[in-house]
């Protein structure tokens, strides 16, 4: 790997948590030659590490701007031959997707990573959109979320108390809105061209993660090596006593139904109607401690 850095610092992570980024720039600087880019938003984000050169690239941010550096890479036909280093600072909850691929969250602890450790190459989900997905994706089942209680209606004596608290307390926050449940998730799931499962067979959840270990096959066929492949969870929808969660492993996943949102990597995509996803094996490379 390369001596020199190119150290990116999000303008997120400034925001959040300036200390942290001032002491992993102090280490990044006293362990290489660094060069640290101030990007103001995501397109000056984008043309710092377009002009990388020879720099290996540092990401200070949370999971947002390792996703963001990962995209613009892979959409460039970049990303085989980059390796990415990252600091995570954010706030709480913002980096645990950067911390669940092993690099370390203190920033002393990641800075050291970025300049000790070994470049480490991980598959992941590429979809028909040219999205990509890091630690995989899963379709939540529906929920209902409750109607609003009505308010109650003051006695006409009691109005003027109402009209001085209004005048004086903070807007109340507004309601949410009724929404009601669609039933349960009806998708058909095909694995390799193969359907595991069907419109007519309801789901409560369904996850596809990359690079999963093998398992037994849903259909008793025995599983796939990790590296290549996707892991397939569905759980049937079931009355009364929960579902045994049902395994597959292969390298193309496609879900096709009514309307469906996903959730990869934190953010919620769609809705849409159909999706592939096929692993892209050891596309990417990621510094982590040795």
């Amino acid at each position: 790997m390369s001596d020199q850095l190119l150290v990116i610092i999000d303008p997120a992570a400034r925001q959040t948590d300036g200390e942290s980024v001032r002491i992993a720039k102090d280490v990044l600087s006293a362990g290489a030659a660094a060069k640290v880019c101030l990007p103001d938003g995501p397109e000056e984000f984008a043309r710092a590490l377009g002009r990388r050169g020879s720099r290996r690239p540092v990401v200070i941010g949370d999971d947002h701007a390792l996703l963001r550096a990962v995209t613009l890479l892979h959409r460039e036909r970049e990303l085989g031959g980059c390796g990415l280093s990252v600091v995570p600072v954010g706030g709480a909850g913002d980096t645990s997707l950067t911390e669940s691929l092993g690099v370390p969250g203190g920033a002393v602890a990641a800075a050291r990573a970025v300049l000790e450790g070994t470049e480490r190459r991980l598959d992941l989900l590429v979809d028909d959109s040219d999205g990509v997905v890091l630690t995989g994706l899963v379709i939540p089942p529906a929920r209902r979320v409750p109607a609003p209680v009505p308010e109650p209606v003051a006695p006409a004596a009691g109005r003027w108390y109402r009209t001085l608290l209004a005048r004086t307390l903070p807007a109340r926050p507004p309601r949410l809105p009724s929404v009601p449940s669609p039933g349960p998730t009806r998708l058909r799931v095909q694995l390799d061209g193969e359907t595991l499962v069907d419109l007519d067979e309801p789901l409560e959840s369904l996850t596809v993660t990359p690079g999963a270990p093998g398992a037994p096959g849903a259909l008793g066929a025995p599983g796939a090596p990790g590296a290549g492949t996707a892991e397939v969870e569905f759980r049937p929808l079931s009355v009364g006593a929960e579902a045994t969660p049902l395994r597959a492993c292969g390298r193309t996943v496609t879900v096709t139904g009514p309307d469906f949102r996903y959730r990869a990597d934190g953010t919620v995509s769609g809705p849409v109607r159909r999706r592939t996803w096929r692993v892209a094996e050891a596309a990417w490379g990621l510094v982590l401690p040795s």
